[in-house]
């Protein structure tokens, strides 16, 4: 067959190259429609999932046929083939990550058929970026990267036809309003779904509502996106599947006595009549296709030529369909034609619910540690592009380190990946790929650093287990040590470090030799007593440290404590006698070392214990443990704070089914807490349970509360699986109301038990029905108070009564929920229960001030400082590269990109984090930058960074409501005029403005 395949690519190459050429791609190439007739656009597609019930590879190459019969590299192969035989054919490509794969194995003559192809619009690009992301669980930076990387590979290899100008997220389980403004952002034209609440669909069938103009975006303007939802999901009609993965009848038209044209044309335009009875225009797009379709393409394009042949003959008899292959960028062009208006929209379409038993909720939250993992990847991506450009970092070792930890991260945004939802052996072999894709990364900061620091011979090692207070380089000791920081942000932070050490005492110096504040902390004992973790050390080295872009710290042992370090070690007189508790310490816990110094006080169990810093007060219940009150920012508040846990009967990967209220985790009469009051940093220590503990911490000079929790092993039931939440209780009168962010970027209204246009079903899941995507922050207010909670990895949260958040941080389940994974979602490592771990940092303030404050917190929690370890050697002759600062960007500007782009351009991406409510338009100049880097000429582009600005022309409609109808096409163009200059203009030419939400994107050519 690959033989016959590799004949069949020769001879249309010879017979394409002796015809005259009649390209055209993009609209210029689209089939003619009929007017006075309904035009049914028929797109082949085949929707390839980058790792779900099969890895990666796995997918592409049809391996473990015994558990999904998938291959596509033989989709791709025989696709192609099909295509050359008929100009008529379309197929459309959506998966950047599995075509570059194939396309780096084809030959010379395939590649030359295909860029004819894509020339032709046969084969048509849509989406295009690495992967068809999750629009839950992702961070709108690697949303951006990852499109940025897809289409940079379809330009580079195609040139300007190939640039998809259709958003196609088919198959992840729900959409969000960020999702569609960086469509809006990138010039595209329209984006096309499947999956929508069943209640919502059912009344936009009824109601002409299948497509709808978005406003994507609050603060931005020109933001709207035409969105369409496909009729019936992203499959073919019922009966109408040709693949060969599917049973349903061929078309037969010869003389045979099975011959059934006449019945498969009636039952197709049956289903189409039904099918243009809820869509606005005389045009209607049918998918043909599913997933991992089209193996043996010839199977589907021979009875779909039969399917357009029978149905255009019926025309003959006064038909009013017509039928052809066609994709949905040239669908969107005709409805754009028909110059019709359509409904608005404006929030997003969480939470998705198949029926009222499954909101698909649970997936916000499934598999914490790969979610957390995933923005490590992302840290380190940041870092080594920066460090890249920084460096001139140019090898050919330092380009693929870094290009794959780019690709890597865009398999990481995959709908199923980020999401947990994949199989156990697939997350896995996430975890694999991306932990050698960060060595890679680490590698290149590492030489990087030695370009642009005094340590030319600096070992620069990263610690990748600094989450459970381990790193391998101070295992034995802390003298010597230097910890080169990098601040990934635009402007200068201060944050506190912690380092782990031994026991010992220590002096922190900068790089001018002045001591800086420092202490010795506890581990947690609950850490200490990990099963896997190597107990060399039990201590953190705190210290506070201001870093512009590269900073180096020195740590030496000194012999005496000449510095008040903690520790006062007081622990709760309420500590349980065995005899009392429910709680039995395993076995495991004996190997934690006794601290020094522990003392008994709280006498009183009716009185309370004060935490406080200059900026934060904490006061805990001695009666119960628990937090009792919060003081910051001028304001105090009773805030309860808790653990909880939901006990699951048939809840899953995808899907949170509630079974009952949950439970707050208490096995005992309070909380045991224990206290350490150093100078730098407070820490209440409690445990909850034999599986969940927690560290509330504040540091002197930081407005925001810590909370470091620890859940696992999650217990196992026969019959119930557990999922835990924190719970936080107010007496905020929140009304029903709460926010959370899209995407980490702009914020949503949420009101319990209502949606924006339909009424949801709540009798059987009320509180999964509440439940949001929540990836940066989640807030409550009245008139007077506000609190917001900002996490360090996706999850799912609510607030299900007035005054109360709750985010879900674990999930151990023992059945599947029957959307396709197969297996419950019952991680293990070490053979126990998966142990994860993570943050939530709670901000308190008065609601009349602007949260720009929780937006400078979420930079530093999703890009704090890397922390990079060396020995002291002494030796600091070398002169190191000056590296710019960006602290002449006004405040609310951030550091979005910079990377090399290319071997001799840079691609530099800045952002107005504040929106509409928070900042104001600010401006800049670049010029700096620009000379820094040796510029010759800046262009500015859309977002992704692979078409000029001044080119981009997208497609503009009007709402029902816009009271406007045009009689002639309108489009989008830039809203601004796009910046463009070169090396010999002044630097006023350099000048950026940024309204509030706004992000811009510039190429800069260097020498």
């Amino acid at each position: 067959m690959k033989y016959l395949c590799g004949i069949v690519l020769f001879v249309a190459l010879l017979a394409l190259s002796v015809r005259p050429s009649e390209e055209a791609c993009g609209y210029e190439a689209c089939p003619k429609t009929k007017t006075n007739m309904i035009n049914i656009h028929m797109v082949p597609h085949s929707h390839d999932d980058v790792g779900w019930l099969k890895t990666v590879d796995q997918y592409f190459y049809g391996h473990r046929s015994n558990i999904q019969h998938a291959g596509v590299q033989y989709i791709i192969d025989t696709v192609i083939a099909e295509l050359i035989k008929d100009p008529s054919r379309r197929f459309i490509q959506v998966e950047t990550s599995f075509f570059s794969k194939w396309w780096s194995e084809q030959s010379e003559t395939a590649k030359q058929v295909v860029k004819k192809l894509v020339n032709e619009g046969r084969l048509e690009f849509t989406g295009g970026a690495w992967s068809m992301n999750d629009e839950a669980a992702v961070n709108y930076q690697s949303v951006i990267d990852q499109f940025t990387l897809g289409l940079k590979f379809l330009d580079d290899t195609f040139g300007s036809c190939a640039r998809p100008r259709i958003g196609w997220q088919i198959d992840p389980f729900g959409h969000s309003r960020e999702q569609a403004s960086i469509f809006a952002q990138m010039g595209f034209d329209g984006e096309f779904f499947a999956r929508m609440d069943h209640r919502d669909k059912n009344d936009r069938i009824d109601n002409l509502g299948m497509e709808m103009i978005w406003d994507a975006s609050d603060s931005l303007s020109n933001d709207e996106i035409f969105t369409g939802l496909l009729y019936r999901h992203y499959s073919a009609p019922p009966g109408y599947c040709f693949d060969v993965h599917c049973g349903d009848d061929p078309i037969i038209d010869t003389k045979s006595y099975d011959n059934n044209v006449k019945s498969r044309v009636d039952d197709f335009l049956s289903y189409v009549t039904e099918v243009a009875k809820h869509y606005r225009s005389n045009h209607i797009m049918i998918p043909m296709g599913d997933d991992f379709q089209y193996e043996d393409a010839q199977v589907n394009f021979k009875n779909m030529d039969k399917l357009i042949k029978y149905v255009n003959e019926r025309q003959a008899e006064g038909s009013t369909f017509n039928l052809f292959y066609s994709t949905p960028a040239c669908y969107l062009n005709s409805v754009h034609e028909g110059l019709q208006t359509w409904p608005n929209k404006t929030q997003d379409f969480f939470p998705y619910g198949s029926d009222d038993n499954s909101y698909w909720t649970g997936y916000f939250t499934s598999r914490p540690t790969q979610k957390r993992f995933e923005r490590d990847g992302n840290h380190i991506l940041q870092v080594a592009k920066q460090l890249s450009v920084f460096a001139e970092l140019n090898t050919e070792q330092q380009k693929e380190d870094l290009e794959y930890l780019r690709e890597i991260m865009g398999v990481m945004q995959h709908h199923d990946a980020i999401t947990g939802t994949e199989k156990q052996h697939v997350s896995d072999d996430y975890d694999r790929i991306l932990y050698d894709a960060i060595l890679g990364g680490v590698n290149t900061a590492r030489d990087g650093l030695r370009k642009l620091t005094n340590l030319p011979n600096g070992e620069f090692e990263s610690c990748l287990q600094l989450n459970i207070s381990q790193c391998a380089f101070t295992k034995d000791g802390a003298d010597n040590v230097v910890v080169t920081l990098y601040n990934p942000l635009a402007h200068t932070s201060t944050q506190y470090v912690r380092v782990p050490v031994k026991n010992e005492n220590y002096e922190v110096t900068d790089e001018k030799g002045r001591v800086v504040a420092s202490e010795v902390v506890p581990v947690a004992w609950q850490v200490l007593a990990l099963e896997f973790r190597n107990n060399d050390t039990q201590h953190e080295l705190v210290f506070k440290a201001s870093v512009d872009k590269i900073a180096n710290f020195y740590i030496k042992k000194i012999a005496s404590q000449e510095t008040k370090n903690v520790v006062a070690h007081t622990q709760s007189k309420r500590s349980i006698k065995a005899e009392e508790s429910t709680l039995e310490v395993p076995k495991r816990f004996k190997k934690v070392h006794s601290l020094k110094n522990a003392t008994e006080t709280f006498d009183d169990d009716e009185g309370e214990t004060v935490v406080q810093t200059s900026q934060v007060k904490l006061v805990i219940d001695n009666k119960t443990g628990l937090l009792k009150t919060v003081e910051m920012n001028g304001v105090s508040e009773n805030i309860d704070q808790s653990y909880g846990v939901y006990r699951t009967y048939d809840s899953g990967a995808y899907v949170f089914r509630q079974y009952h209220q949950a439970d707050f985790i208490v096995q005992y009469e309070g909380v045991e807490f224990t206290v350490y009051d150093g100078a730098l940093v407070k820490e209440v220590h409690q445990q909850f349970s034999e599986y969940v503990s927690q560290v509330i911490r504040i540091y002197e000079g930081k407005n925001l509360v810590e909370f470091e929790w620890q859940v696992g092993p999650i217990e196992q039931e026969e019959e119930f699986g557990r999922e835990v939440v924190i719970i936080f209780n107010s007496t905020i009168a929140s009304d029903g109301v709460s926010y959370t962010d899209s995407n980490g970027r702009e914020m949503i209204k949420r009101v319990k038990d209502l949606r924006e246009t339909f009424t949801p079903g709540l009798d059987r899941q009320p509180t999964a029905a509440n439940y949001y995507p929540v990836t940066s922050r989640i807030a409550l207010q009245d008139s007077k108070k506000r609190i917001a909670l900002l996490n360090d990895r996706a999850q799912g949260g609510a607030s299900m009564l007035d005054g109360q958040l709750e985010l879900m941080l674990h999930r151990r389940l023992v059945r599947d929920d029957g959307y396709g994974v197969g297996e419950a979602l019952n991680e293990e490592k070490y053979g126990q229960g998966m142990i994860a771990r993570g943050k939530v940092y709670l901000i308190l303030s008065p609601s009349d001030e602007s949260t720009a404050a929780e937006r400078e917190a979420e930079k530093e929690i999703h890009l704090p400082f890397w922390k990079f370890f060396s020995k002291n050697t002494g030796s600091t002759n070398s002169i190191a590269k000056s590296v710019p600062s960006f602290d002449d960007f006004p405040k609310s500007v951030h550091l979005l990109t910079l990377e090399p782009f290319n071997d001799d351009e840079v691609l530099l991406r800045v952002e107005n984090f504040l929106d509409q409510t928070e900042g104001k338009v600010v401006s800049f100049n670049i010029r700096p930058i620009f000379d820094y880097l040796n510029g010759v000429e800046i262009r500015e582009t859309t977002l992704d960074g692979n078409l000029p600005l001044s080119e981009m022309k997208r497609f503009k409609f009007h709402h029902d409501s816009s009271g406007h109808k045009p009689d002639a096409v309108e489009y989008f163009t830039s809203a601004h005029k796009p910046l463009a200059a070169e090396q010999s203009q002044e630097a006023s030419e350099f000048s950026v403005t940024l309204h509030p939400m706004q992000i811009r994107t510039f190429i800069i050519k260097t020498q």
